[in-house]
């Protein structure tokens, strides 16, 4: 893709949002101002105050949480406005209480904008997101698309393709002896890409074709330079295993980024997700004080030993940290760091409890808040078991790549407990790395919503 038309996309998007934002902000302060007034006959400097830092963080909080991201429909877009509008609503609350400003503001009156403020938005969020839905579906629509290619790559990228609320896809080009062409026609060879192109009317060539064929595809797009369609190049890359893969520049030159951590991709997002992690788990220490005392005083009365299990772990970028947990087996010698079993006689009573609800864990709150591991993010393995697990499973050290978690993607997708199989290793791996390619604060948000139903799982011991 060109970078004259990325950069089109890019400001398009960005459109998008600021279009939004400014349609719902202007709705939310003039209801503020509207709602003062009629309480107070007029404008309370601390309510100036109010609607200025609204302003301020909601353009952070939606932009964290992609509230006008195109890609969403309706239903998703509005939940998305309601964690966001939730998430700015309460933080304001949160900064008012630290700060000892509580009191000049009437509860009632801020609960009421609230409420206001939030259908408001969404006055002003569905028709314009209908809009540019409509909008969207007309361009797509005239975008009519062939696949030069009938190899695996092309008939993947069918199947991509073919898909609701995609492209027009015509049909593909052959290049060699037509292969099946999933449920589309194979409009002709390649010799006759040219009038094919001319007579169907199309707008888009997707290249699918083998990276040993590189002076085809050279060929191909020199001489489609001069008719008025796009030419985008598919790389097959089905052989390899991507790690928050990306495309962009450097200077002149593309460069695709194929092992890239989100922390070096996203500095940004990464330092919003740190300080909000590490700010929840403080509260969530806070919160849970009664919890922990109990937990504790349970370990120390279940048997002799410390209340707490330090265990080295490897943490962001392979670093070792040492995690705390709640001890849970009697004291013995582990010089291999044996994994807990069905029936393990090191068990305790209260520690096959905790184990079995995951509050032996709670302890790594401290570890977030000293940023060592963070919420959410693949749960961390023992040292031994990494050096076991190297070799045996492809790309495994790749799940160090971002900070490790309390929780993840693998824990509520049932991959919790012990992996006394390589299988079930791997199948964890699988998801770690899935979490990697796919973070964003909205996948943190479902892990952290889930993630209390399944604390309760039997293959925990």
């Amino acid at each position: 893709m060109a970078p004259q038309h990325r950069n089109l996309i890019a400001k398009r998007r960005g459109l998008t949002f600021w279009t939004q934002w400014v349609a719902g902000m202007l709705l939310v302060c003039l209801l503020l101002t509207l709602v003062v007034q009629a309480r107070y006959g007029t404008l309370l400097s601390q309510y100036r105050v109010l609607g200025i830092l609204t302003l301020l963080g909601s353009v952070h909080v939606y932009a964290l949480l992609q509230v006008y991201h195109k890609r969403h429909r309706l239903l998703s877009g509005l939940l998305r406005l309601l964690a966001g509008w939730f998430l700015l609503i309460g933080s304001l609350l949160a900064i008012a209480g630290v700060t000892h400003t509580l009191h000049h503001y009437s509860l009632d009156l801020v609960f009421s904008w609230a409420v206001l403020g939030f259908v408001a938005q969404v006055l002003s969020y569905v028709p314009l997101h209908l809009m540019n839905r409509l909008h969207a579906r007309k361009l797509r629509n005239e975008r009519r698309s062939v696949i030069v290619g009938t190899g695996p790559l092309a008939q993947e990228l069918a199947r991509t393709l073919s898909k609701p609320h995609r492209v027009p896809l015509v049909g593909m080009i052959a290049t060699e002896k037509a292969q099946d062409g999933v449920g589309l026609p194979i409009l002709g060879e390649l010799s006759d890409l040219r009038d094919i192109l001319q007579q169907q009317h199309i707008r888009r060539v997707y290249i699918a074709l083998p990276l040993n064929e590189m002076p085809r595809i050279e060929s191909i797009y020199i001489d489609l330079l001069d008719l008025h369609v796009d030419v985008v190049w598919i790389p097959d890359f089905g052989s390899m295993l991507l790690l928050n893969h990306s495309i962009a520049e450097i200077g002149p030159i593309p460069a695709i980024y194929l092992n890239e951590t989100p922390l070096s991709s996203h500095p940004g997002a990464q330092l919003g997700k740190e300080i909000l992690e590490r700010s929840l788990a403080a509260l969530a220490i806070l919160l849970l004080s009664p919890l922990l005392l109990a937990a504790a005083l349970a370990v120390k009365l279940s048997s002799p030993g410390p209340v707490l299990f330090k265990q080295k772990r490897h943490g962001w970028n392979g670093e070792v940290i040492n995690i705390w947990k709640f001890r849970t087996m009697r004291e013995h010698q582990d010089d291999q760091v044996k994994q807990a079993t069905r029936g393990d006689q090191r068990v305790t009573a209260v520690g096959r409890f905790m184990r079995r609800t995951s509050l032996d864990e709670l302890p790594q709150l401290f570890n977030v808040v000293a940023g060592e591991m963070a919420l959410v993010g693949p749960r961390p393995h023992a040292v031994p078991h990494n050096l076991y697990y190297i070799g045996k499973i492809r790309a495994y050290m790749a799940r160090h790549r971002i900070k490790p978690g309390i929780t993840g993607l693998a824990q509520i997708t049932g991959h919790r407990g012990e992996t006394e199989t390589v299988e079930k290793m791997q199948q964890r791996v699988n998801q770690d790395l899935l979490y990697i390619n796919q973070w964003s604060f909205w996948l943190d948000f479902k892990i952290l919503l889930k993630t209390p139903f399944t604390l309760l799982s039997k293959d925990i011991y």
